[in-house]
C-alpha cells in the first residue's frame, strides 16, 4: 500500500508539478484529522513517511493505565507491555495503526483534505508560473476557441490563461494548436484561482518584441526607436525647440539693429 501511495505522489509531481513534500504534508494533516475523528479526539500521532525507503507508518500515542476507560486515548498495562516490555502506568506508548481501519466519515474527511491539497498545489504552481512571466513576452499555445465570444484559451507552460477577443489583433484568426506571442499584463489571485491578464495589443508587447529581436535594446546598447505617439511627441518637441531658437535669433538681430 505504501509503495502505491509514493508512486501516485511521484506521478502527481511529474504530471502536475505538485511537489511530493507538499502532498506528504497534506496527507499527514489528513491522517491526524482522521485520528481525531476515530479515536475520541486523540490526534497525538507520530507519522513516518519516507518515499526513499518506502516507510509509511502511523503510531497513535496512548496513555498506559490499569483499567481502560477511554479506548481512544488509553491502553492497558498488559497490552502496552506487548509493545514495550519496560513501560509503566502513566507513560505513553505508540500503537501502530492500520489506516484502513479508519471509520467511513474519517476516511472521507481525509480524502477531502487530500483533494483540497491537490487543488491548492495546482493553484500555487499556476501562480508561480504566472508571476515568473509577469510583464514579459511569452509564447503560448492555443488550446481552444470559444465560438460565441471568440476568446481563446492559451496554454502557458503548465498553466492556462484566456485571451479575450478585445485583446486580439484585429483581423487575426487564431486556430487550435497555433503558437502565438502574448504579453502578460497582470497577475491576480481570485476566488477561482490565479488569473493572468494577457494581451496581443498592449503597447509593451512591441517593446518586448524589439528586445527579443534586438538584444542590444534589452541591455541598453541601442536605444529603442519610438513608435506611434512617441514619434509624434518627439517631432512636436523638435519643432517647438526650433521655433524657440528662431525667436531668440530674431530678438538678437533687433537688438543689433537698434544699437
Amino acid at each position: 500500500m505504501s509503495s502505491e501511495v509514493f508512486e501516485a505522489l511521484s506521478l502527481l509531481e511529474k504530471e502536475r508539478g505538485i511537489p511530493v513534500d507538499f502532498m506528504l504534508d497534506k496527507i499527514k494533516k489528513a491522517i491526524l484529522t482522521a485520528c481525531k475523528s476515530s479515536y475520541n479526539g486523540n490526534d497525538d500521532a507520530i507519522i513516518n513517511m519516507n518515499p526513499d525507503t518506502g516507510v509509511f507508518e502511523v503510531y497513535l500515542q496512548k496513555t498506559v493505565v490499569e483499567e481502560v476507560e477511554d479506548k481512544g486515548r488509553e491502553i492497558s498495562l498488559q497490552d502496552a507491555r506487548e509493545i514495550d516490555p519496560n513501560t509503566a502506568v502513566g507513560e505513553k506508548v505508540g500503537v501502530q495503526l492500520d489506516t484502513k481501519q479508519f471509520g467511513r466519515i474519517a476516511a472521507q474527511t481525509a480524502r477531502n483534505i487530500i483533494r483540497q491539497g491537490i487543488r491548492d498545489g495546482e493553484r500555487g504552481q499556476m501562480m508561480q508560473e504566472f508571476q515568473s512571466r509577469h510583464q514579459e513576452l511569452v509564447t503560448a499555445t492555443v488550446e481552444r476557441i470559444d465560438p460565441r465570444s471568440g476568446a481563446a484559451t492559451l496554454k502557458i507552460g503548465k498553466a492556462e490563461a484566456v485571451l479575450p477577443k478585445s485583446e486580439q489583433v484585429g483581423g487575426e484568426e487564431l486556430r487550435e494548436g497555433d503558437h502565438v506571442k502574448v504579453y502578460v499584463v497582470d497577475v491576480k489571485e481570485t476566488e477561482k484561482g490565479p488569473r493572468a491578464m494577457i494581451s496581443r495589443t498592449h503597447p509593451d508587447l512591441v517593446k518586448r518584441l524589439f528586445e527579443t529581436e534586438v538584444p542590444e535594446i534589452y541591455d541598453g546598447t541601442v536605444e529603442r526607436p519610438q513608435c506611434g505617439r512617441g514619434r509624434r511627441l518627439h517631432r512636436r518637441q523638435r519643432r517647438q525647440s526650433g521655433q524657440r531658437s528662431q525667436r531668440v535669433r530674431r530678438r538678437k538681430n533687433r537688438h543689433y539693429r537698434v544699437q
